[in-house]
């Protein structure tokens, strides 16, 4: 799905009271930011405008107060983390719209930060109330989203702004488009793609638009086994969706349609109880006892991706392929991971990954840095794969044009 957008490029900032909707909705415990990543991803964008004479105001929401003011919700805290990755100091604004708002916005002189509070703590960003959007847009003459984790939100500081104010990209949601757009809309062919994860019934969608656009589909994790189930093999105690059985088998007959060549595991690491360091052993994929669990997948299947990959020129992962938090059950995906990162580094290869779980692995692997794009957008990431249109990116198409 190829969109028109302005970028940072477009605009003339300087001097500008700049609406920058960010993502910093970062993982605490016990006051602690635990991962920083997603404010590492938005401070570039910010640092850029900062620098080019742009009074910044940065919106973001922070966890699900539904509406109300919730104290230990605020992004307070996130403030310091904020002015160490931009390199400057970032005021804070008590609330996001209002007087209160205002008043903080006031006081910025060129090249000055301020982050806003929560916008969540108003009913009307997630109704996306069009007079919250106005009153969002009146603090700001130019709109920027570098937000894409919220994209697939039609919230009022992601979407509904983006129609008032003249809008343009931030780099981080640039860069993540211009990395899905080469894999996926006009990608250097032969394309691959791993879906992995616990059910077939969450990525469906998915799977079905994949087959549209890749040339090879490998199919891992507890997924895996209700592709196997469905044709009739005996997966033992494995986790498996007996409902979707149907849904595998169309699946794999769209495959035929589509020309995709769907990859199953050929042989499984099986274990009789799902701990750490159980006794397992590797079995073809039809000979999982009665009382084993599939927990990863085995040397052959590692080797027959391996002679796929060399084929390839871009790849899309989503998922794990085994219980890759439980070793010696993270063998696969960790070997995988390592596989893909090494034909990345080599120039051969363009490779995508994003979702919770997969981003999870590659640190695990220590080759997160090793690909050409990791996405952190999680459901954003997922409804793109999936085909569907983000709204917050729609609504910077629609003002392509407007801002300047």
């Amino acid at each position: 799905m190829a969109y028109q957008y302005s970028t940072l490029d477009d605009l003339d900032v300087t001097g500008k009271r700049v609406l920058v909707r960010a993502d910093l909705n970062v993982p605490v415990r016990d006051g602690r930011i635990t991962d920083t990543a997603r404010i590492d991803r938005q401070a570039p964008t910010i640092r850029e405008l900062a620098e080019r004479g742009a009074r910044v105001i940065v919106l973001s929401h922070f966890g699900r107060p539904k509406g109300r003011l919730v104290p230990e919700l605020s992004l307070k805290p996130i403030a310091p983390a904020l002015s160490r990755a931009i390199g400057r100091t970032v005021a804070f604004g008590n609330d996001c719209i209002g007087d209160v708002a205002k008043a903080a916005v006031s006081k910025l002189k060129d090249g000055d930060v301020l982050l806003l509070e929560n916008t969540r703590f108003h009913a009307g960003e997630e109704a996306n109330d069009p007079d919250f959007a106005r009153a969002l847009a009146e603090l700001g003459d130019l709109y920027v989203n570098d937000a894409f984790s919220a994209a697939h939100r039609a919230h009022g500081s992601t979407e509904g702004v983006a129609h008032i104010l003249p809008s343009a990209a931030g780099r981080a949601i640039q860069d993540e488009l211009l990395h899905l757009h080469r894999a996926l809309d006009q990608p250097n062919r032969p394309v691959l793609a791993i879906i992995g994860g616990a059910k077939v019934s969450t990525k469906i969608a998915l799977i079905e638009n994949l087959l549209k656009k890749v040339d090879i589909l490998v199919i891992g994790g507890a997924m895996a086994n209700t592709f196997l189930a469905a044709e009739d093999i005996d997966v033992g105690k494995s986790l498996y969706e007996a409902d979707q059985l149907d849904t595998a088998k169309r699946i794999v007959s769209l495959a035929t349609e589509t020309g995709t060549i769907p990859i199953l595991p050929s042989d499984v690491v099986v274990a009789k109880v799902f701990e750490a360091g159980a006794p397992h052993r590797t079995v073809p994929a039809r000979e999982v006892a009665a009382d084993d669990m599939i927990l990863d997948v085995g040397p052959d299947t590692i080797a027959d991706f391996e002679q796929h990959l060399q084929t390839v020129n871009t790849l899309v992962w989503n998922g794990p392929v085994g219980a890759f938090e439980t070793p010696p059950f993270d063998h696969g995906t960790m070997t995988i991971a390592r596989l893909v990162a090494a034909r990345t580094k080599a120039g051969h290869l363009l490779s995508v990954a994003g979702g919770g779980d997969t981003v999870s692995a590659l640190k695990h692997a220590g080759v997160a840095g090793d690909f050409s794009y990791v996405s952190t957008a999680g459901g954003a990431f997922l409804e793109w794969l999936e085909g569907r249109e983000l709204p917050g990116v729609a609504a910077l198409a629609a003002s392509v044009g407007v801002a300047q």
